[in-house]
C-alpha cells in the first residue's frame, strides 16, 4: 500500500497489512451492531440499514454478509474509488461502497494512519467474529448499545480524561453527562454528549462510539452568527478557551460526523456568518472548501489552529516547549472566534 512505511515508526509494513486484513475480515453486521446500528430489513445475506454515513428515511445502505461488503445506494462514490477505477481501467462505481476498512475510514473521517493506530491497541472489536464464519443468519441484536442512565460526570477516570483534554469543569458539567450503557449484556460507563435526536456520542480514553439515533447537535441562542465543529471535544475546547466571553453571541453546530454536513445546512445557512472550525485533515478541509462554494455566509476558521489536527489538539498542546505559541495567539483565537 502506497505510503505504508511512513504510517508509524513503531509499526512495520507487515504488521500494517495484518491489521488492515483483520479489520477487513471483521463481520460488518456485528461491527455495525456494536456501533448501535441495526438493520431495518434482512433478506438472506442482505442486511438493509438507514445509512450510517448520511441522513435518510428509507433504508438504502446494504451489507452483504456473505461477501462482507457494503453499498450505499444513496451515496456518491468517493474520489479515491473513482481514481482507483481509472488507474486500473475499471468501470467507475455508481455508488459509495467497499469493505469494512473503507467504511471505518469514512464513518470516523480517518486516514489509514488513524485506522491502523486505533485498531493496533483496540480491545472492543477484537471479539468480533470473522466474516467467513457467517452465511445466512438472522438479524442480531445482542450488541446494540442501550443507554441505561445518565447523571453528572463524576467518575474519576472520566474526570481525568477530560482534564487530559483540558476541558474546564464548568464546560463539561454543562454540556456532558456520565452515561451507563450496555453492550452484549455487559455494562460500561463513559462521557455522553447528546445529539438533537436523543442519541449520544460516547467517549472515554478507550472508546469512541455512538448510540442510535445518530445526528447533529445544535445550540440555538437566537444569534445571527454560528460556529461549526466536527466533534464535541472541539466544541468543548472552544467553550473552554472562551470562558468569560458571552457564549450566547453565537449559535453552535456539532456535526458529530462530516456525513451529516448536508442535513445541517438548513440550520447553518440561516446565519449571517457561519464559522467553520473543521479538522485540518483532508476530509475536514474538503468540506470547508465545498461549503465556501455554497454560500458567502461560510468562513474558514481553521487558520486559527494551523499546524494542529483540530481545535482540541491545539488547545491540548498549546504552550508545550516544542510547539510554543505566543500568548498573543490565544488572544487572536478569542478575538476571531467570538
Amino acid at each position: 500500500m502506497c505510503g505504508m512505511e511512513s504510517i508509524n515508526n513503531n509499526i512495520g509494513p507487515d504488521e500494517i497489512k495484518e491489521i488492515l486484513n483483520r479489520v477487513r475480515d471483521m463481520d460488518m453486521v456485528s461491527y455495525l451492531s456494536k456501533l448501535g446500528y441495526e438493520p431495518v430489513k434482512v433478506s438472506g445475506n442482505d442486511h438493509w440499514y438507514l445509512s450510517p454515513l448520511r441522513s435518510e428515511s428509507t433504508a438504502s445502505f446494504k451489507v452483504n454478509r456473505l461477501k462482507n461488503q457494503w453499498i450505499d445506494f444513496g451515496g456518491r462514490p468517493t474520489p479515491e474509488a473513482l481514481a482507483k477505477a481509472q488507474k486500473y481501467n475499471r468501470k467507475p462505481p455508481e455508488f459509495n461502497g467497499g469493505t469494512l476498512v473503507d467504511f471505518a475510514m469514512q464513518h470516523n473521517n480517518w486516514t489509514i494512519r488513524d485506522l491502523v493506530t486505533f485498531y493496533k491497541g483496540d480491545a472492543l472489536f477484537l471479539d468480533l467474529k470473522n466474516s467467513s464464519d457467517f452465511q445466512v443468519i438472522p438479524q442480531e441484536k445482542e450488541h446494540k448499545i442501550k443507554v441505561l442512565s445518565e447523571h453528572l460526570v463524576s467518575s474519576y477516570p472520566l474526570v481525568s480524561y477530560l482534564k487530559e483534554r483540558r476541558i474546564a469543569y464548568e464546560i463539561y458539567d454543562r454540556f456532558c453527562k456520565e452515561i451507563r450503557y450496555e453492550i452484549g449484556g455487559r455494562n460500561y460507563y463513559a462521557i455522553g454528549f447528546r445529539n438533537d435526536l436523543g442519541g449520544y456520542e460516547i467517549r472515554n480514553s478507550l472508546v469512541k462510539l455512538s448510540s442510535s439515533p445518530k445526528g447533529i447537535t445544535t445550540i440555538d441562542n437566537g444569534a445571527d452568527e454560528a460556529a461549526v465543529f466536527e466533534g464535541f471535544f472541539d466544541f468543548l475546547s472552544f467553550m473552554t478557551i472562551n470562558q468569560g466571553q458571552d457564549h450566547k453571541r453565537l449559535n453552535y453546530v456539532i456535526l458529530n460526523s462530516l456525513s451529516f454536513f448536508e442535513s445541517a445546512r438548513s440550520f447553518m445557512e440561516k446565519h449571517r456568518e457561519t464559522g467553520l472550525y473543521l479538522d485540518q485533515g483532508t476530509s475536514g478541509q474538503s468540506y470547508t472548501r465545498y461549503a465556501m462554494t455554497l454560500s458567502s455566509c461560510y468562513q474558514d476558521k481553521s487558520g486559527l489552529y494551523k499546524n494542529y489536527k483540530d481545535v482540541n489538539d491545539w488547545h491540548v498542546n498549546f504552550g508545550k516547549a516544542q510547539q510554543a505559541v505566543k500568548p498573543s495567539n490565544v488572544k487572536a483565537f478569542r478575538r476571531n472566534s467570538l
